[in-house]
This record gives structure tokens, C-alpha cells and sequence, in this order.
């Protein structure tokens, strides 16, 4: 069962009553960064639903409490960052720049050509020069930098070793794998982890 809301102060307020959104800069990057910048045009009726909608090429934009609390497992810092993987029409990619502000960066990666110029469009409305979205290449991520946190909204198979090498000290990458989510994060001591189960994403192809 979904949930309609009106607007995006109903959807966000649902959300913190909910618990699934309790951070105040990530509370605040949902009330900037509106879905509805990132919404095809015909369904604009269903913008505040809260489940994934169809955006092309057999992608989805992703159900706002799923984002909700996968951010809040990231735990963004200002000036973090941030690699962004499947970023879809950009909505992701632009709540991690509102998370990182103007002294961040994020890097959006996006398999579907299309999907690359609508993000980068999308994006292009928020004011966010250092947000960006680029073509993935065959390779996960981008595998000569390092970030602060990594974000990945399609669902691997199994855990993909190659991101662990692209994180910096203390950082987390927050994943869905099969229908869970996980997080990792890596310490001195070496990767620890967390599942919470009960999702559901598109494949990640790579």
C-alpha cells in the first residue's frame, strides 16, 4: 500500500512521523530539493506518492521514505564527498549536494544515455555547480578516486568489494543488495556491516 500526499511538506512531515527522516540537514535537503524537479511531466499527479515511479528506459525514481532513509544511513557531512551511482533523473544526486553544500561535491554516475541528460538538466534547475552528473563507464564507480561516502540506488547481487577501494577512512557506502539494504563502513580494523531488509530496487548493471 502506497501514500498520496498533496505536497512535499505533507510527504516530508509523513515521513518524520514516521521516524524513517529524523536529521535536520537531511529533513531540510528534502524540503530544497523537491521531486517534483525530477518527475516525468505525465505523472505529475502521482509526485507526492510515496513509491517508485517509471522514468524511462525501465528506470525508477525511487520511493521518497526508501531515499529517505538510506541518506540517513550515509550520514552526509557539509564538504563530504560524495559519489552518487545510478543516479537516475538526479534526484538523489541533487539531496547529496544540498547534504554537502557549495564546500562538497557530488558525482553522479548514470548507465542510460538518456538518463544522463535528464539528470544533468535536472540538476541544471538547483544551482549546483558542484554537483555533476557523467556517463558511467564499464567499471563500478570510478575507481582512481576515493570519497567520503558512496550511495548506490540499484541492486547488486552480491557485495561489490571494488567500492570498499573507493572509500576513504571512516567513510560509509550505504547498498542494495538482492532485497536488502546494507551498510558499510570502513574502518582501521577493517569493513563493517549492517542489513536491514525489505526492499525492493532495479538490478545494478555494470
Amino acid at each position: 500500500m502506497y501514500f498520496y500526499f498533496k505536497s512535499n511538506d505533507e510527504l516530508i512531515m509523513s515521513m518524520i512521523k514516521s521516524g524513517v527522516l529524523h536529521t535536520d540537514n537531511v529533513i531540510e535537503a528534502f524540503r530544497i530539493v523537491d521531486r517534483k524537479y525530477f518527475v516525468p511531466e505525465e505523472l505529475s499527479e502521482h509526485l507526492y506518492e510515496d513509491r517508485p515511479l517509471p522514468i524511462g528506459k525501465n528506470q525508477t525514481i525511487s520511493q521518497p521514505s526508501t531515499v529517505a532513509f538510506m541518506l540517513e544511513l550515509l550520514e552526509v557531512k557539509e564538504g563530504d564527498c560524495i559519489l552518487d551511482v545510478g543516479s537516475g533523473s538526479g534526484w538523489t544526486t541533487g539531496l547529496l549536494g544540498s547534504l554537502v553544500g557549495k564546500s562538497g561535491r557530488v558525482e553522479g554516475l548514470e548507465r542510460v544515455d538518456e538518463l544522463v541528460e535528464v539528470g544533468k538538466n535536472n540538476i541544471a534547475k538547483l544551482n549546483m555547480p558542484h554537483v555533476s552528473i557523467q556517463k558511467a563507464s564499464d567499471k563500478l564507480g570510478m575507481p582512481d578516486k576515493t570519497f567520503d561516502a558512496i550511495l548506490v540506488s540499484a541492486a547488486a547481487e552480491e557485495i561489490p568489494k571494488e567500492l570498499f577501494e573507493q572509500l576513504n577512512m571512516g567513510a560509509n557506502l550505504v547498498i542494495p543488495i538482492r532485497n536488502s539494504i546494507f551498510k558499510f563502513k570502513k574502518t582501521p580494523q577493517g569493513i563493517e556491516s549492517r542489513e536491514y531488509t525489505g526492499f525492493a530496487f532495479v538490478p545494478l548493471i555494470y
